[in-house]
């Protein structure tokens, strides 16, 4: 069986993932780490061919073993027996471009999917809004920001679930206004712009601050593209 090279990646920042969550305490700390990694084998877990480049691993803190991968044209997949086997459960929803997916601290539950990638490469599909899930994806519910396209991050407030903050990108082939942070405090019912610069740039990436989740980092990236730019930004 051949993998490609996105699987590969996928399994390198899988491992890496699982590697964070061993815990290595005490003054050897550094010692353990180097004594595990030297007897680390690795191998291939999945999910083989995601299609496309894996845009978002999250892990569920209580239970290591449920892990999320999103893809960039190969929607959401999970697995509950630590890479053992994998499901997709996005399938049924009018997109499978994941741009980011946050899972909640305080209801593992809950779920957001932000679709659209926003890795602004030639091939990047754009997205139909954000996603949420009640029951760890079983079920879906579309929850707004349909415009925005390509969504970089998704921030769940670690003790509130219906706080959350959506980093977008915006039309990657043109300007509009639906782009910059949003934040819903209801659970996705009503969205606020909390951050906008101008209709040609967009927030790529989002970071809660770990001791007050009231502060938030933004950056910001102005992209426009047209049809003989092969990649690189327009003249402006």
């Amino acid at each position: 069986m051949r993998y490609s090279y996105s699987s590969k990646c996928f399994v390198v920042s899988l491992a890496l993932i699982l590697g964070l969550f061993i815990p290595i305490t005490g003054q050897a700390a550094q010692t353990e780490s180097d004594d595990f990694l030297e007897s680390f084998t690795w191998r291939e877990i999945g999910p083989a061919n995601p299609g496309g480049r894996i845009t978002d691993i999250e892990g569920v803190e209580s239970n290591p073993s449920i892990i999320f991968a999103g893809a960039a044209t190969g929607g959401l997949w999970k697995t509950t027996n630590a890479g053992t086997t994998w499901e997709p459960i996005f399938d049924d929803q009018p997109n499978a471009s994941i741009g980011d997916l946050a899972v909640s601290l305080s209801n593992p539950d809950i779920i957001y999917v932000g679709t659209g990638e926003a890795n602004n490469r030639n091939s990047s599909p754009w997205g139909g809004g954000v996603f949420k899930s009640p029951d760890a994806g079983k079920s879906w519910e579309f929850v707004g920001l349909k415009e925005t396209h390509h969504i970089g991050r998704v921030l769940i407030d670690p003790k509130n679930p219906d706080i959350v903050y959506v980093a977008a990108l915006g039309h990657l082939w043109g300007t509009n206004e639906e782009r910059g942070v949003f934040k819903t405090t209801d659970g996705g019912k009503n969205w606020q712009k909390v951050l906008y610069l101008d209709e040609k740039t967009g927030v790529t990436d989002l970071a809660m601050d770990p001791q007050d989740s009231n502060i938030l980092y933004a950056a910001a990236h102005e992209r426009l593209r047209d049809r003989f730019d092969g990649g690189d930004p327009a003249d402006q």
